[in-house]
């Protein structure tokens, strides 16, 4: 992680701020060294999939889906000169545009010196909530490809007496019948980035992130991530919720009301399912 300057490490926010990002990442150190074993395991593209690059600042974001990545993305931009304000930016320029690099798309020479060169980052966010949040946002709305891809599979497995309409569109999955379906071994169909375990996203016991951001304190966080590798003092992280806007943000409160659905046990499973995710980024057991 870049280190403080003079002026800084005399401001106590800032030295706050550091503080908190060498804690969590001695915890995500140390839940590596207990659990895992793959710190001799090379990295091959596979594990750098989701990490976008932003050269001009150095600066590798792995993606994590429900975590404020939409934003992050058009941060990127903004600092590669693509954008002059994270404002300017739709939604599917930022998702569908493919304006910012993967790190994947480079030889084994270039991931190499980026990860070792790069100021590596992270957003993470409390596991239940971002499953709930990733709930609503592809099966409570109109959505033209977790409808009929998972949305079809999961009634159809899942639901008993299912209607010929809901086997045809795929539309109206239940919470339960979601959470089914994540905690089935035999998954009618695969996994999904908007669900999967962080852990596997990016691969925090085998790429040493310099920087661990967590979404419940995402403006401070990423305010002074950018205040670290100096950017323009004028950009800012933006606040607006990127889709379904006149909806609120998924809330502790608004998960406690769909884990209410569940029986004990799915909730035991759930939590077992994110246990690593739980572990390593420090959140408490909901």
């Amino acid at each position: 992680l870049p280190t403080l300057n003079y002026e800084d490490r005399n401001n106590s926010k800032w030295k706050s701020l550091y503080q908190i990002q060498g804690e969590r990442k001695r915890i995500m150190r140390e839940t590596c060294s207990k659990y895992k074993s793959n710190n001799r395991r090379i990295i091959t593209p596979y594990h750098v999939s989701r990490i976008f690059v932003e050269d001009k600042y150095r600066v590798l974001y792995c993606e994590v889906p429900k975590a404020g990545c939409s934003n992050w993305k058009r941060v990127l931009m903004v600092l590669n000169g693509l954008a002059s304000s994270t404002k300017d930016i739709q939604h599917n320029t930022v998702h569908y545009g493919n304006y910012l690099k993967r790190l994947d798309g480079f030889d084994h020479k270039g991931i190499y010196h980026r990860l070792n060169t790069y100021t590596k980052m992270l957003f993470i966010r409390e596991p239940f909530e971002k499953l709930v949040s990733a709930f609503r946002d592809k099966f409570e709305h109109p959505n033209n490809y977790y409808h009929p891809v998972f949305g079809k599979a999961i009634i159809s497995r899942y639901r008993v007496n299912a209607t010929k309409e809901a086997l045809r569109t795929g539309s109206g999955v239940k919470f339960k019948e979601f959470i089914q379906y994540l905690l089935d071994v035999h998954r009618p169909v695969g996994m999904d980035i908007h669900w999967d375990h962080v852990n596997r996203l990016c691969s925090p016991c085998l790429i040493d992130y310099d920087f661990v951001g967590k979404f419940e304190s995402m403006e401070e966080d990423a305010n002074f991530f950018l205040h670290l590798i100096g950017a323009p003092q004028n950009l800012t992280f933006p606040k607006f919720k990127d889709r379904h806007s006149n909806e609120e943000r998924t809330t502790t409160k608004i998960t406690q009301q769909y884990f209410a659905q569940l029986s004990p046990s799915q909730r035991q499973q759930s939590y077992d399912f994110y246990y690593m995710d739980y572990l390593m980024f420090n959140y408490s057991k909901p």
